[in-house]
């Protein structure tokens, strides 16, 4: 049977994990990543290349500086097992410019806890900079 909300819990878990994506201190934590990026995980960056696991856990440690908590977050089971979490990140750049990103990830629920299997993010630009 689907379930069709994700508990609290599950909530509070993927958020904190999909979060710590975006924190220097565990985004660049080999043990903590080789912990939540599944063997299969790959990426989909918002300049349109395609990463594999092993080219992000290579990744340097670099400022991130990107504005948390994400913003307009929507959560959604696929399945028990899967979740999708969607997500705009905003990221000021060292020059001071605000990179603006829509995100989504997916999550599966492993006897290990939750590892990210999927990841994307597209370039947008926010309607109030449109007008």
């Amino acid at each position: 049977m689907q379930q069709s909300e994700p508990s609290p819990a599950d909530v509070a878990v993927l958020i904190a994990l999909e979060e710590a994506m975006w924190r220097a201190e565990t985004r660049f934590d080999p043990k903590f990543m080789q912990q939540h990026l599944a063997a299969d995980f790959i990426e989909l960056g918002r300049s349109g290349r395609r990463y594999s696991r092993a080219q992000c856990l290579a990744a340097p440690p670099q400022t991130i500086g990107c504005r948390l908590p994400l913003s307009n977050l929507e959560l959604r089971l696929l399945d028990a097992d899967t979740a999708q979490l969607l997500y705009d990140s905003i990221v000021t750049r060292e020059t001071g410019e605000l990179e603006y990103t829509h995100r989504s990830s997916l999550w599966t629920r492993t006897a290990n806890g939750w590892v990210m299997r999927f990841h994307q993010g597209t370039p947008f630009v926010p309607d109030e900079l449109n007008a």
